[in-house]
């Protein structure tokens, strides 16, 4: 084994024993890895902007993921709306005062970079909460303290299973190019491969955590394909400004923006699809009824 290939096992390991161990914690450790990642990412995506010669506001941009994910930390989701139309603000403010050329492509940016890299990472506490409030409690069928843990379980081997599967897929399968353009080496036929890799795997663990069959099947869809097009999208990124890596943090997996580009999509989707067809209480919630009937 070489040592590119050793260094990233070793990165890969330590980094999976710190992440799993500080989402089954939760609380304050899992808000302080999250915040860890959000920092990092940030200074990877600003750094990567300015190879197109964009200037966004790291300070700016920094001071939003604060805001974010102190309302996150205290469970003010609510108040996002109010907390993401205060950054904007103040970044226009900053562009005024502080800004540099191109002004509109650097205010853009900035705002694009809180969102990016700050608010949307934040999903990851947002459904480990699930199940710790009392709303929540009659819901699922696993102990309270347990359903936001579960959720994240499948996310993470979901995303794994599609990563593994578009591969081998891919390999062994692969003729039809999926975004030549943006990433040459990904075909359709990986990814449909990891699209059922994902599907099945999620029926298999949604069984260990009694999850209805038919969700874990719709949220394996949902998971490979945003898990897909995250990795679409940052390596969008990187080519237009002509980057390879987002940076060099993680020995063999370059920086954080690559490691966590499947996730950036599906935890605010998957969030919302357990919030409005799994807990809610309006027409969709009445719409999954209906079809569980059926059922």
């Amino acid at each position: 084994m070489d040592k590119k290939n050793l260094n990233r096992i070793i990165t890969g390991t330590i980094m999976g024993f710190i992440v799993l161990g500080s989402i089954s914690y939760g609380g304050l450790p899992l808000f302080i890895i999250t915040m860890l990642i959000i920092y990092f990412a940030t200074k990877e995506y600003v750094i990567i902007l300015r190879h197109k010669g964009f200037y966004p506001s790291i300070k700016v941009i920094l001071f939003a993921d604060v805001f974010f994910a102190t309302l996150a930390y205290l469970n003010k989701f609510n108040m996002l709306s109010f907390a993401v139309t205060i950054s904007s603000i103040v970044a226009f403010i900053w562009v005024l005062f502080k800004g540099r050329q191109p002004y509109i492509a650097n205010v853009a940016t900035t705002i694009l970079g809180f969102i990016y890299s700050g608010l949307f990472p934040l999903y990851l506490i947002f459904i480990r909460d699930i199940g710790t409030h009392p709303q929540y409690m009659y819901m699922i069928k696993m102990p309270a303290e347990h359903e936001g843990l579960g959720y994240l379980v499948l996310l993470f081997f979901c995303v794994l299973f599609t990563d593994t599967g578009c591969y081998y897929f891919g390999m062994k399968f692969g003729k039809n190019k999926l975004a030549p353009v943006i990433s040459p080496n990904k075909t359709i036929e990986g990814s449909i491969g990891g699209t059922l890799c994902a599907m099945f795997g999620a029926i298999g663990i949604g069984h260990f955590y009694n999850i209805a069959w038919y969700h874990c099947v719709i949220v394996g869809l949902l998971i490979a394909f945003f898990a897909q097009i995250g990795d679409l999208c940052e390596s969008l990124i990187k080519r237009d400004a002509g980057v390879k890596d987002s940076g060099n943090t993680l020995p063999g997996h370059g920086g954080f923006l690559d490691r966590t580009d499947s996730y950036v999509f599906t935890l605010p989707v998957l969030y919302y699809y357990f919030q409005y067809f799994i807990y809610g209480n309006g027409t969709l919630q009445n719409l999954v009824h209906f079809f569980e009937g059926l059922i």
